[in-house]
C-alpha cells in the first residue's frame, strides 16, 4: 500500500507542475489543451505503471516513470488522431478527446432516418473516414454504442439502439476495420445526455458514439 501511495504522489506531483512549466504558461489556448492532455496520458500511465511495480514488488518509482512515458505516448496519439478526424469529418460531428480515449459523437438523426436502422447513404463517407483513421491507428479497440431518447417502450428503444450500433459497426468493418477490434453495445435510453423533456434534449440524446481505447 506504502508503494502504490508513493507512486501516486508522484505522478500527481508531475501533473498538477503542468500548469505552472513554461511550455503550458506562454503556448496559445490550443497548444495548452493539447500540452495538458499529454500530460494527463502521462499522469494515467505514471498511474499504471506504479500499480504494476507495486503488485509485482517491484519499483514503484522506476514503474511510475515507465508508465508515464507510455502514457505520453498514448496521449501524442490521440491528439493527432483528434486532429485528423476534425479535419475529416462534417462539423454536425462531435470529437471530445478525454486524454485517454477519443469519443466520436455522431446525432442519430443525421445517421438515420425515423425508425431506421439503416445509415443514410451521405453518412456513409464520414463512417468511412473514421474507418480510414482506424485502420491507421491499429493498436485500439473500439466501442460503437447506441443510445436513444425515452420515446416509446423501453424494449423498442434498446432493440434500437443494437440495431444503429450494428449498422455503423458494419459499416467501420467493410471499410476494414478488422472485426475483432469492435465491440458493439446497445444502451437504449439509458444513458442521456440531455433532458428528455424538450425536443432538442431528446435531439441529443438520439446518438451513436464511437470510442477509440488505445490498447494497454
Amino acid at each position: 500500500m506504502k508503494k502504490i501511495t508513493l507512486g501516486l504522489c508522484a505522478v500527481s506531483v508531475a501533473g498538477l507542475s503542468a500548469c505552472t512549466d513554461p511550455a503550458y504558461m506562454t503556448g496559445s489556448q490550443a497548444e495548452r489543451d493539447e500540452y495538458l492532455q499529454t500530460k494527463t496520458g502521462a499522469v494515467i500511465g505514471g498511474i499504471l505503471g506504479a500499480g504494476v511495480a507495486a503488485a509485482t514488488d517491484g519499483n514503484v518509482l522506476v514503474g511510475a516513470a515507465v508508465g508515464a512515458g507510455a502514457g505520453a505516448i498514448i496521449g501524442n496519439q490521440l491528439d493527432k488522431q483528434e486532429a485528423e478526424l476534425r479535419r475529416d469529418l462534417g462539423n454536425d460531428v462531435i470529437i471530445e478527446n478525454t486524454g485517454d480515449r477519443l469519443i466520436v459523437t455522431l446525432p442519430q438523426d443525421l445517421l438515420f432516418a425515423v425508425d431506421s436502422f439503416d445509415v443514410r447513404a451521405d453518412l456513409r463517407s464520414d463512417l468511412a473516414n473514421v474507418a480510414t483513421s482506424l485502420n491507421k491507428y491499429p493498436d485500439t479497440t473500439v466501442q460503437v454504442l447506441g443510445h436513444t431518447d425515452n420515446t416509446g417502450a423501453a424494449s423498442y428503444n434498446q432493440t434500437l439502439s443494437e440495431r444503429r450500433a450494428g449498422a455503423v459497426s458494419s459499416i467501420l468493418i467493410q471499410n476494414g476495420v478488422s472485426a475483432s477490434r469492435v465491440q458493439t453495445i446497445g444502451r437504449g435510453e439509458d444513458q442521456s445526455v440531455a433532458s428528455n423533456l424538450s425536443p432538442e434534449g431528446r435531439a441529443q440524446n438520439r446518438r451513436v458514439e464511437i470510442v477509440i481505447l488505445p490498447n494497454a
